[in-house]
């Protein structure tokens, strides 16, 4: 860090001569150092999967970066899941709060402004920090299937597919290239497992990858299957290797 810039990152609420808030970059930075998180749309509903690496003794049947708000809303993170923890808690109760008063689902982009509104507070104020954490909010409502993006400077953005944690520029070009957004749900599910090989360490079993979906039927969030991991990990393989042949 250059000397001129070195006072300006001992608080929140100061901008730096040239316009940055340094400890929102920190933030930022410590989400490109998670593990990778991935949300797909498909025609046929939402993907969310994870790569985790659990230790030998951890009991790794229990998901530690996908959470559910609501019925038809889920949360992927990548970064200081802890931060993320209470994020989702924050989510759950201000969509079960919608559903008491007004008697039916939350949007889910009221629940993407919710929580980015309350990342934008943690830059401003002075005696907090900001989320070490980004999360990717996907669900059903009546608008349809959305995913939505939210970071620890209080933005919330829109897409069809989105990557954030290590790795996930590669990621990203990966996906432009390949996404389409009339792809089917199993295409979809085989497109979220080959981002998490691309960058992953480990490239063969499905052990160190979570997913979850909800399809535009049931409107319903779902952890998917190993058995089902496994098939789409198979076909992701495929599809690889034919792009690499291309």
């Amino acid at each position: 860090m250059l000397p001129a810039a070195a006072g300006y990152d001992r608080a929140i609420t100061v901008f730096s001569p040239d316009g940055r808030l340094y400890q929102v970059e920190y933030a930022i930075e410590t989400v490109r150092r998670g593990t990778l998180a991935v949300g797909i749309k498909s025609k046929d509903g939402l993907v969310l999967a994870v790569e985790e690496k659990p230790r030998k003794l951890q009991n790794s049947e229990v998901t530690q970066k996908i959470f559910q708000v609501d019925d038809h809303i889920g949360v992927a993170a990548a970064g200081y899941i802890p931060d993320a923890r209470s994020q989702v808690d924050n989510a759950r109760f201000f969509s079960q709060s919608n559903r008491m008063i007004y008697d039916e689902p939350i949007e889910v982009e009221s629940v993407a402004k919710h929580l980015a509104d309350q990342c934008q507070q943690f830059t401003q104020y002075a005696g907090v920090r900001p989320f070490g954490v980004a999360l990717i909010i996907a669900g059903i409502d009546k608008s349809g299937s959305t995913i939505y993006l939210t970071d620890p400077s209080g933005t919330y953005i829109s897409y069809d597919a989105v990557a954030i944690g290590a790795g996930s520029d590669q990621v990203t070009e990966y996906l432009e290239k390949h996404y389409k957004k009339d792809m089917s749900f199993e295409d979809a599910a085989a497109l979220a497992i080959e981002s998490i090989y691309l960058v992953s360490e480990d490239k063969d079993g499905t052990k160190h990858i979570k997913m979850a979906h909800i399809m535009n039927d049931a409107k319903l969030m779902t952890k998917t299957a190993e058995k089902d991991i496994e098939k789409y990990a198979v076909k992701a393989k495929e599809n690889f290797a034919k792009r690499q042949q291309k």
